[in-house]
């Protein structure tokens, strides 16, 4: 996990907490969440009823929506700058597009 002991469940950061701007961070800031709604999205195709499907897809949505700003946020009062620079060569989620 590229991450490694600055991943937490909680929005918090640790002492000696880095950027990590390798791996796949490297190309977007929230690979976690495109991994949710690509997996939510599968879901949404695979099941055979897609009011299921569809309630996965909005259950991310919902969290990404409240939780991507609040970590940014955060992410900017504690390395100011340098994630502004990293912001600028990344995308939130997925490569290159958004």
């Amino acid at each position: 996990m590229d991450l490694g002991r600055n991943w937490s469940i909680s929005l918090e950061v640790r002492e000696r907490h880095v950027l990590v701007i390798t791996g796949v961070y490297r190309l977007i800031r929230h690979p976690m969440y495109s991994s949710f709604f690509l997996l939510s999205l599968a879901q949404m195709l695979l099941l055979p009823n897609w009011f299921a499907g569809a309630s996965g897809l909005l259950g991310v949505a919902v969290l990404y929506a409240f939780r991507v700003r609040q970590e940014e946020r955060m992410m900017l009062e504690y390395f100011g700058n340098d994630y502004l620079r990293y912001m600028d060569h990344t995308k939130r989620l997925i490569p290159w597009i958004l």
